[in-house]
């Protein structure tokens, strides 16, 4: 919704339908769409604030037979006024690409869509153009198959590595979050089709997420989990945004003016439109039925939909506008911005959806962007690349033969197919053994068709059961350890909404996963042949256990529809890994700043989480506190070398701005990528800071062995701010500032200074989400 004077001219549409002739519309005001809100009655302003109910569904529950709207398996729809020709828009999932109903009932085509790389994958690329081709595509794919609005991209952070939906998010940090999503929104809006950047905030659990009350400092929620939220809106102006489940402080983030209003859209400038998320601000989907949502404080804050609307809502809303406790100005202010959102539809503009997406090649897109973003864990000897195709391998792990192409719930796809491991490897011309394939095959199908089965039965909240690794004879393995030349294993998780995962069996490994790891390291360890890990996982796992018994780790993440095929690339050194983690791997779970408090009180049901870690997320609190990882933030290695050289700042003393300017040179023997990463330390003497802080990153081009390339990236005055919750401002304090360019949190390369000769208050807020408690938050310095 970028053009206010396409949204203005557009509103002419609504009176051309012949619904409503021109002349009888009040003349109130210089903008049409005042004329058209004036047009409705109040039953319609009602309906018009919130959606026509889950299609397809019962509440949550799918039900044969219920009407599935005119796109099956989209999430929802809004409100139809046929005689103002105002049009119900179509609103469907999700992060990873379109979900909708592949198959149809009496209709021999299919409706397949892309699954693209989930969001850790996307964002391990660490490469903005690739992002936001990916984006493109999923946009392309939205609106062929007729629908308005995709419901993402999500950038909750990670605050914790349990979260059931970090698969679907993008890091713990916030820029790499904000950047991320913003390139995706951009890519997806190319199209002349809508986003919904969620969960909008502090959404970072699933367990109990639409009751759980988060208590978070001001400071806490603008430095880190609203900022990835303000640089999309700053970069992309999406066309929705979509409040989150919790509650912050006491009050459901739907019905929090600050956040909502305040912040959103007087601090930020957002000038799109508000949803809820689907049922947000019950406390609770057993609650669904009981009653309604506090519909009045939800509008009044400004949120502008309530998504996807139950009829008691509306009554309730009838009552609250009859009444007077809702206001007639903030209903059609509301309304309003629902209706720039259907002026800007496609469905509005009368679209001719084709139901043919260039599947073939959005196919490409996703393997490219998979393989870029597999991160080469380790590597000893040069065990990767692997080019011998004339000798067989051993391929252990019951995910090798069933890839995981993504999580879970709203965040899956309706893919065409997966590339398992097995296929990549053929594919690229690999011998793998035979017998192993017979024993595996059998065993991984029948365990899928009963996951079908029970996906079908339970809808969008099914969660994956993990499957138990096929025991191995210690004759087989000693027998495939001479027959075979190389051994690969993969291990797999899936994770999804509605659940946060466990340490045990999950976070760590299983049993029988290690017993599997042990005996085929052993057996292949004992005829000098090695073994190789693939990780096909949606977040962290525990590695410091079992990582040196094997030669190498590649971090395939859940990599989408092609991921074999990806992983087959890097494998075999078509593709130089180039892919760097946006997340810390600690030694063990409970090293996690956040292990003591999530996900909350009562365990079993959480009501209420308290961020008593402030600011000190991930890297943040690893590296200030000096807490050794398994991986840091930041990491990931290559089949070549890279040098950096050449810092430079074009000024020593901050005004308004610094540019920063470093230059990177393979020197390794083989073409590749680099990421490099821009850090920043600040003075801390008004206010506790991190060590120092992500500002910029950038990615080379492919660099051949020689090359050399010059990145930049630009600090600028709010990147030297702290938020001061005593003035309600962000502030620079005055002082000596480091700049450090590293491959990694850990790793370093260069460092320079620059000055700022006075405190700078960079930008005055509103002061918002004030406690009811203060919180004992953690500090560096006492």
């Amino acid at each position: 919704m970028k053009k206010q004077i396409q949204r203005i001219s557009a509103v002419a549409l609504f009176a051309a339908s012949g619904a409503i002739a021109q002349e009888k519309l009040p003349q109130l005001g210089k903008d049409p769409i005042e004329k058209v809100i004036a047009a409705m009655t109040d039953d319609e302003k009602a309906s018009f604030l919130m959606g026509t109910g889950m299609p397809g569904y019962e509440g949550i529950t799918p039900t044969p037979g219920k009407n599935e709207g005119p796109i099956p398996g989209a999430a929802g729809l809004t409100y139809e006024i046929k005689r103002l020709g105002i049009p119900a828009i179509v609103l469907a999932d999700g992060p990873a690409g379109l979900r909708i109903k592949p198959i149809r009932e009496n209709d021999s085509k299919t409706y397949y869509c892309t699954a693209f790389p989930v969001g850790t994958a996307l964002a391990s690329t660490w490469n903005l153009p690739l992002i936001e081709s990916v984006g493109k595509a999923m946009g392309q794919e939205t609106k062929e198959y007729g629908v308005d609005v995709l419901l993402a991209p999500a950038l909750n952070i990670h605050r914790n590595p349990l979260c059931g939906r970090n698969f679907e998010y993008y890091s713990e940090d916030p820029v790499v979050a904000g950047k991320t999503a913003a390139a995706v929104v951009n890519g997806i809006e190319s199209n002349g089709v809508g986003t919904s950047v969620k969960h909008f905030a502090a959404n970072n659990q699933e367990d109990n997420r639409l009751g759980v009350n988060a208590h978070v400092s001001e400071r806490a929620m603008r430095e880190i989990y609203l900022r990835g939220f303000e640089t999309v809106v700053k970069e992309s102006q999406p066309w929705t945004i979509m409040s989150s489940y919790n509650l912050v402080d006491g009050v459901y983030t739907s019905a929090r003016k600050d956040l909502l209003t305040d912040i959103l859209r007087d601090e930020w400038g957002y000038k799109g439109m508000v949803m809820t998320d689907w049922f947000g601000g019950f406390d609770g989907f057993e609650t669904i039925t009981k009653g309604s949502s506090d519909v009045v404080a939800q509008i009044a804050a400004g949120n502008d939909l309530l998504m996807p609307g139950i009829p008691a809502q509306k009554a309730a809303l009838l009552e609250a506008m009859k009444s007077g406790k809702l206001s007639k100005a903030d209903v059609d202010r509301n309304i309003k911005r629902n209706l720039e959102l259907v002026l800007e539809s496609p469905t509005m503009k009368k679209y001719k959806f084709s139901n043919t997406p260039n599947l073939k090649a959005n196919a490409q897109i996703t393997r490219d962007a998979a393989a870029e973003g597999i991160v080469l864990l380790k590597n000893d000897k040069n065990a990767l690349p692997y080019t011998a195709k004339d000798k067989s391998i051993s391929v252990f792990g019951v995910t090798s033969y069933n890839f995981i192409s993504g999580g879970t719930g709203s965040g899956n796809v309706n893919e065409a197919y997966t590339i398992s491991l097995l296929d990549g490897l053929n594919n690229a011309g690999y011998k793998i053994d035979g017998d192993l394939k017979t024993a595996y095959v059998p065993y991984v199908k029948k365990f899928d068709a009963e996951e079908v089965a029970r996906k079908e039965k339970e809808g969008v909240m099914f969660l994956a059961n993990r499957l138990t690794e096929l025991e191995i004879s210690a004759d087989v393995l000693a027998k495939k350890a001479t027959e075979t030349e190389v051994a690969i294993i993969t291990i797999g998780r899936n994770a999804g909404e509605g659940a946060d995962r466990k340490v045990d069996n999950d976070f760590n490994l299983a049993a029988d996963e290690t017993k599997l790891l042990d005996a085929v390291t052993q057996a292949f360890h004992a005829k000098g042949k090695k073994v190789i890990v693939i990780l096909n996982i949606g977040g962290v796992i525990e590695t410091v256990s079992w990582k040196d018994k094997v030669d190498a780790i590649l971090l395939a993440w859940q990599p989408g529809q092609e991921g074999g095929n990806s992983v087959a690339d890097v494998f075999s050194g078509k593709v130089n890994p180039s892919g760097k983690l946006t997340m810390t791997w600690p030694v063990k779970y409970a090293d996690t700043p956040s292990a003591k408090n999530f996900p909350g009180t009562p365990a079993n049901k959480p009501k209420d989480v308290t961020y008593e870690e402030g600011v000190y997320v991930g890297y943040r609190y690893f590296n200030t506190f000096d807490v050794k990882t398994s991986y840091e933030f930041g990491f990931g290695k290559s089949y070549t070398t890279f040098e950096y050289s050449n810092l430079k700042l074009d000024t020593k003393q901050f005004y308004d701005h610094v540019t920063v300017s470093i230059t990177v040179k393979n020197t390794g023997k083989t073409d590749g990528k680099e990421v490099v990463e821009f850090y920043l330390s600040a003075p801390n003497k008004s206010i506790d800071k991190p060590k120092f802080e992500l500002k910029a990153f950038a990615k080379t081009k492919s660099l051949k062995p020689g090359e050399s390339q010059t990145l930049t990236a630009t600090i600028r005055a709010k990147d030297l701010a702290s938020f001061l919750e005593s003035k309600s401002a962000w502030v620079a304090e005055k002082g000596e500032y480091v700049v450090s360019v590293g491959a990694s949190s850990t790793d370093i390369r260069q460092k320079a200074t620059f000055t700022l000769a006075k405190e700078l208050t960079v930008e005055k807020t509103h002061k918002s989400f004030a406690l009811s408690s203060p919180i004992n938050e953690l500090r560096a310095s006492k």
